[in-house]
């Protein structure tokens, strides 16, 4: 038995350990296929043979209540995400608009932001709307906190929050000269520690590749995961997309390497979704890094190509697939009013 026989026995027993999962990294795509096999085992265990599709569109839209605004400037962003949300920067616009949105069909939103200097969010001056919003609709409420205090933590709590989509990172060098934040990791960890004290359901996204393009501590991210017993019931994996007109030089990701990540997620956690959220490199990889994820285990995957779910369908004519009109980090027990209707998924019929 070599090397690459022996670790995979490793994770075939659920006997691997933290550097197993370090060597299991510098594994070549030739060394790579019985794991992808194992991981639809355990996905298709837990799971079964199905496929969750997540179409957000006008019923679960985006909203920046900075609008393209954010101090920190980050390399691999730089306010772009921003320009594509809606913006509603006072409590009165936001109140009329998830109303409004309510009454016309609306699934939920996500209330999202640029940062301030110290890596928050400012929702706090914006919680006592979305708590009237919960309780007078039933909108489903994913947020974006990033790092945050307790008076934050203990607000979304109150105003009821049905997501806390939290970015986990644990490499400094990416904090520091990425984000542009003066922050130790301590503060991540204590943010976390915070939102678990409020018993707030947080769901977390990985970024794979934001380390210049290549694969850099996001082992440490999910081993965070893990060890800080946030126990979530989905993790969302995304994917360096290369800023354009970036000071900094970044390469893209490549999808055996985001598929790597997506991998290890499956196998430390063997009973939790794993999405391929909206966040990922397109173009000419877009459907390679579509199936490569599929390959490596993932239950829910937002906005895919419909040539992807073809190729699915014809190698597995037995998959099952789900669409709902939501973002993809939504609580399973919300999936009976996230189901898309035929109007929200027109292009996907004709598979």
């Amino acid at each position: 038995m070599n090397k690459t026989e022996e670790l995979f026995e490793k994770f075939r027993t659920a006997q691997a350990i933290w550097e197993d999962y370090e060597l299991f990294i510098t594994l070549n795509e030739t060394q790579m296929e019985p794991f992808y096999q194992l991981a639809n085992e355990i996905k298709n265990k837990h799971f079964k043979n199905v496929l969750k599709i997540y179409i957000p569109n006008k019923r679960f839209p985006a909203i920046s209540i900075t609008g393209t605004d954010c101090s920190l400037h980050c390399d691999h962003c730089n306010e772009k995400y921003l320009a594509g949300m809606k913006p509603l920067q006072n409590n009165a616009d936001l109140e009329k608009f998830l109303f409004q949105h309510a009454k016309n069909d609306g699934v939920g939103a996500l209330i999202s932001g640029g940062c301030d200097p110290d890596g928050s969010v400012p929702l706090i001056n914006f919680l006592d709307t979305i708590k009237k919003v919960k309780n007078a609709s039933k909108l489903i409420i994913n947020t974006h906190t990033g790092l945050l205090n307790e008076q934050t933590a203990k607000k979304l709590s109150e105003a009821n929050v049905d997501i806390v989509s939290f970015d986990v990172n644990m490499d400094e060098e990416i904090v520091k000269k990425i984000y542009h934040l003066d922050k130790e990791l301590e503060e991540y960890k204590r943010a976390v520690n915070l939102l678990k004290k409020y018993n707030l359901n947080i769901i977390p996204h990985i970024c794979v590749g934001l380390h210049y393009g290549e694969l850099h501590k996001e082992l440490n991210s999910l081993r965070f995961i893990k060890e800080a017993q946030i126990n979530p019931e989905l993790i969302v994996i995304i994917a360096l997309i290369p800023p354009k007109n970036s000071k900094i030089s970044f390469r893209r990701p490549e999808p055996s390497e985001i598929s790597k990540i997506i991998l290890l997620t499956r196998f430390i956690f063997p009973t939790t979704e794993i999405s391929l959220g909206c966040m990922r490199p397109r173009g000419d990889i877009k459907i390679e890094v579509e199936k490569y994820a599929i390959n490596a285990g993932i239950t829910r995957i937002e906005i895919p190509s419909v040539k992807t779910l073809e190729w699915l369908k014809e190698r597995d004519p037995s998959v099952r697939f789900k669409f709902f009109s939501a973002c993809c980090a939504i609580p399973r027990k919300y999936e009976k009013i996230a189901k898309s209707k035929e109007s929200d998924i027109k292009r996907y019929l004709i598979i």
